[in-house]
């Protein structure tokens, strides 16, 4: 779509040389039936050479092409209207043009939101980081012990922050799969989980941004970056997301499982409950293993559905564990509603990348 895009805007913009050659008479341009003075000449050369330069940062993910481009339409609108006769098709473009600029410019400062709270909380939590090692497992039951020296988190160091990468599929209760990619950054020593969602449901562009820190959580869902589609902001929202932190990290930053903050309870030779408090607040989960140390479940009653705010069971089934940067870590996953009806899955997530102790986001 980006490449289209661009490719619209290039050709729109090569198509205002035809008025400055127009006006100096390079060519034959008898497309032309008013005659263009060479004033307006330049004008015509400036807008399509800033039409081609908002092509090419579009390319190369510059954040100022859209203001480039916007500038861009509204010159050539007026160069338009001054020669209506000839070039008024070319509202159509612009038009085009200036709807894919607004909202590009719209996604933009919707994830710079994202990206500044992710900046803040870097920037806090900085500091040295120890090495874990065995010591730091005695107090935990074996099993957990056993899935931490299987992934491998001894004599590495201790984690601050994750981020992930997830490519996937979601779905609403009685609606079709969209496709989605998804960044967020945790943070272990004060809890924070920031995931920032792109997706195209119904073939339109939508964008959510999912925070959890402090004392609160909230979940903002947009429609072409413009139009909030969700926007949750409740107390209730932060003991789901708690769950949500907790089971990230779980499945993908095991060493903070380490933390003080959870209590442990042996259930049967495979499974554990673990019980975390975060601001006052505590969710417990049980944790299955498999006979090779992997985790391979969390489930969870305490996630409540924003949908309908209640609470239902809720589970991550794990698997197809891989080495990821020496460590090793599911790499595919599912988050499943288990609702008296029946069990609903509503999300498949791939992992694509994972970066431990981030400095620069």
């Amino acid at each position: 779509m980006k490449t289209f895009l661009s490719i619209i805007i290039f050709v729109h913009g090569a198509i205002h040389f035809m008025g400055f050659a127009k006006a100096y008479d390079l060519f034959d341009m008898a497309q032309f039936t008013k005659e263009i003075s060479k004033h307006l000449g330049m004008s015509w050369l400036l807008t399509g050479s800033l039409f081609l330069v908002s092509a090419i940062f579009l390319l190369f993910k510059k954040e100022t092409w859209p203001i480039i481009t916007i500038l861009a339409v509204v010159l050539s609108q007026f160069l338009i209207l001054s020669a209506w006769g000839d070039a008024k098709y070319g509202t159509i473009a612009n038009v085009i043009i200036l709807v894919a600029a607004i909202v590009g410019w719209a996604s933009i400062n919707f994830e710079n939101t994202y990206e500044k709270d992710v900046k803040l909380d870097m920037d806090t939590s900085k500091g040295q980081t120890e090495i874990l090692i065995e010591k730091d497992l005695h107090h935990l039951p074996s099993l957990v012990q056993n899935y931490l020296r299987y992934v491998g988190v001894v004599g590495k160091p201790k984690v601050q922050n994750v981020k992930i990468v997830f490519e996937g599929e979601m779905r609403d209760r009685g609606k079709d799969w969209f496709k989605f990619t998804s960044e967020q950054y945790n943070f272990f020593e004060d809890p924070a989980r920031l995931f920032f969602m792109k997706a195209n449901v119904m073939g339109l562009p939508t964008r959510a941004y999912h925070c959890y820190k402090n004392y609160g959580a909230s979940m903002l869902v947009k429609l072409l970056s413009l139009f909030p589609v969700v926007d949750i902001d409740k107390p209730e929202l932060f003991q789901t997301e708690t769950v949500t932190f907790f089971n990230d990290l779980c499945l993908f930053a095991p060493a903070a499982l380490v933390d003080d903050r959870i209590s442990w309870e042996i259930i049967d030779e495979r499974s554990v409950k673990a019980t975390f408090t975060n601001k006052e607040t505590g969710i417990s989960a049980t944790l299955h293993f498999n006979k090779n140390g992997q985790l391979v479940n969390f489930v969870s009653e305490d996630r409540i559905s924003v949908d309908e705010m209640k609470t239902y069971p809720f589970s991550t089934p794990a698997s197809k564990y891989q080495n990821l940067n020496g460590y090793n870590l599911p790499t595919y996953g599912e988050a499943v509603w288990h609702y008296p009806d029946g069990e609903f899955v509503y999300g498949r997530f791939n992992v694509k990348h994972i970066d431990y102790n981030v400095s620069n986001p």
